[in-house]
C-alpha cells in the first residue's frame, strides 16, 4: 500500500516533503547549539552592517542509485524479449485453440541456442554475433506472428504488463537490429531491462565498475542533513549543478556556506 500511494505523489511533490523536513530538523538543531554563536552573529552584524556572514559547509557528491536488475548483455535481453513474446503468443491463440494451428515459437531450440552461450566462460566475437542474429530472426518470427494473431484475437486479451513489455519488445528489436546492422555498441535511450524500460547505463569510471545501471542523482549534504538537488534517469554533467546548489543553500539557510 505504501508503493500505491507513493506512486501517486510526484518527485517534486516528494522533494518539497523533504525540504521542509529537514529545514525543520536542521532549525532545531541549530536552536539546540551554543547561543554565544547568535550573539556574536547579531554583534558582527551591528559593527559590520550585514545580518548574513558566510557559514556551514557544503558537501555535494553525485552518485547512482542501482536498479535492481540483473547486468544486462544483448543476448540476455533478446532472450528475455524472445521468451516474453512466446507468452503473449499463448494468451492470444488460446481463444482459438483446437481451430487454428498455434505459430511456431521453437521454445527448446531457442533456448538450447541461448544457454550453449551464456553458459560458455569465454566466447569468441564471432560467436557471439552469430547467437545474436539467431536470438534476433527468432524474436522477429515471434513477432510477426503476435501481428497475424492480433488480426483474430484483440490485444485486449493481454493485461497492462504483457501490453506494455509488447511496446518494449518492439523497441528492443529495434535496437538491437540497428546495433548488429551497424556493428555499434552504443544506442540513445538503449534498454536494457524490459520489465524497467526506463533504466539507463550510467557511465561512472569507478574501479569497481565502470558502468552502473539506474537513476543518477546530485545530492547535497549540510550538517548531516541531505538534499536531493538532481535527479535523472539519463547520464548528465553533475558539474553544471555547483552553482545552483550554492543558491540552494542561500535560499534554505538565508546564508552561502564558508
Amino acid at each position: 500500500m505504501l508503493v500505491h500511494f507513493r506512486k501517486r505523489l510526484s518527485m517534486d511533490f516528494v522533494c518539497k516533503i523533504n525540504e521542509q523536513i529537514n529545514q525543520k530538523a536542521f532549525g532545531q538543531k541549530k536552536a539546540q547549539s551554543d547561543p554565544s554563536d547568535d550573539d556574536n552573529d547579531q554583534s558582527n552584524s551591528g559593527s559590520s552592517g550585514k545580518k548574513n556572514v558566510n557559514r556551514g559547509k557544503l558537501l555535494i557528491n553525485a552518485t547512482c542509485t542501482p536498479a535492481d536488475i540483473t547486468f544486462p548483455t544483448y543476448l540476455k535481453i533478446l532472450n528475455t524479449a524472445r521468451e516474453k513474446s512466446e507468452q503473449i503468443i499463448d494468451v492470444l491463440h488460446k481463444p482459438h485453440k483446437g481451430m487454428i494451428k498455434k505459430p511456431r515459437t521453437y521454445s527448446i531450440r531457442t533456448r538450447r541456442d541461448f544457454l550453449a552461450i551464456a553458459k560458455s566462460k569465454k566466447v569468441s566475437k564471432n560467436k557471439l554475433r552469430k547467437a545474436i542474429r539467431k536470438q534476433l530472426g527468432y524474436l522477429r518470427r515471434n513477432l510477426k506472428s503476435i501481428v497475424k494473431l492480433s488480426e483474430k484475437s484483440p490485444l485486449l486479451l493481454l493485461s497492462k504488463r504483457q501490453y506494455r513489455d509488447l511496446l518494449v519488445i518492439h523497441e528492443v528489436y529495434r535496437q538491437q537490429r540497428w546495433m548488429y546492422d551497424n556493428n555499434q555498441n552504443r544506442i540513445d535511450d538503449r534498454i536494457v531491462s524490459i520489465s524497467q524500460p526506463h533504466v539507463r547505463p550510467i557511465k561512472r569510471g569507478e574501479a569497481k565498475a565502470s558502468t552502473e545501471f539506474g537513476a543518477k542523482i546530485s545530492a547535497s549534504l549540510v550538517e548531516g542533513y541531505t538534499f536531493l538537488d538532481h535527479l535523472s534517469w539519463d547520464n548528465f554533467n553533475e558539474s553544471l549543478d555547483l552553482k545552483p546548489q550554492i543558491k540552494a543553500f542561500h535560499k534554505r539557510f538565508g546564508c552561502y556556506p564558508e
